[in-house]
């Protein structure tokens, strides 16, 4: 069974186990996977939060960093809080972070931080892979200050299009390919299509960032629809809502 049919402890036991696997191999995967586009996508979230020079993020699900590492590039006085719930992707982007980002093992759906904490809070990749996607945004909704933002990148189920045979084939054929070429892990490189084709579509994941309490909400489709930016902010006054 593929794990993005498994449910719960289950769910999560395989997630953080696969990810373990392919921390070695992430980074270059991901580059090859998107095209290199992925870097530019981070470069969008960081500009989606309006970030203030001197303020504090939050990179949830941060897996080596590449967010944290970007926020630190355009704004070398922030200050950068990086967590994660698997340590070996950690240690895998580690080498390559400065020593000012702090590093912290922690699970999404329990942020160990008080409310109204941080300027800003980002994820890469992170949704799809949890297994109670409310409780996530809710969690980012309490730590993050009254009219500050949050941005979001996930893949989401593309829309059918003249183009969606291609996807397809790309999806569950070469992905799967690349994962067992580069880090012999066929069955990782299967999950990545299974999730994407089984998460939420872009609008959805929209009106769940509503539900969770953000306003100002909206996405933005890439890579032919597979992937999609998602912004929000935490109203300033409750007159906002």
């Amino acid at each position: 069974m593929s794990g993005v049919f498994l449910r719960g402890d289950e769910r999560a036991r395989y997630v953080r186990a696969m990810f373990t696997r392919i921390a070695p191999h992430y980074d270059l995967m991901n580059r090859l996977m998107t095209f290199g586009q992925d870097q530019n996508w981070r470069k969008e979230i960081i500009r989606r939060t309006n970030f203030p020079p001197e303020g504090t993020l939050l990179d949830i699900g941060t897996g080596t960093g590449d967010l944290s590492r970007e926020t630190r590039r355009q704004f070398p006085n922030s200050r950068i809080v990086a967590v994660d719930f698997t340590p070996a992707m950690m240690l895998a982007g580690k080498n390559g972070i400065p020593a000012t980002i702090s590093f912290s093992g922690a699970d999404a759906l329990h942020l160990p931080f008080e409310d109204n904490m941080f300027d800003a809070v980002v994820s890469g990749f992170l949704l799809r892979n949890v297994i109670d996607i409310p409780t996530c945004l809710a969690e980012q909704y309490r730590v993050l200050k009254p009219g500050r933002k949050i941005a979001t990148l996930d893949t989401t189920r593309p829309r059918r299009n003249i183009l969606s045979p291609f996807i397809h084939i790309y999806l569950h054929k070469v992905i799967p390919r690349l994962g067992q070429w580069l880090a012999d892990d066929n069955e990782a490189y299967t999950y990545l299509p299974d999730s994407t084709e089984n998460f939420l579509e872009a609008e959805t994941l929209a009106a769940q960032l509503t539900t969770a309490g953000f306003i100002r909400v909206g996405f933005q489709r890439k890579m032919f629809g597979a992937v999609a930016l998602h912004w929000g902010q935490k109203p300033a006054r409750e007159c906002d809502l």
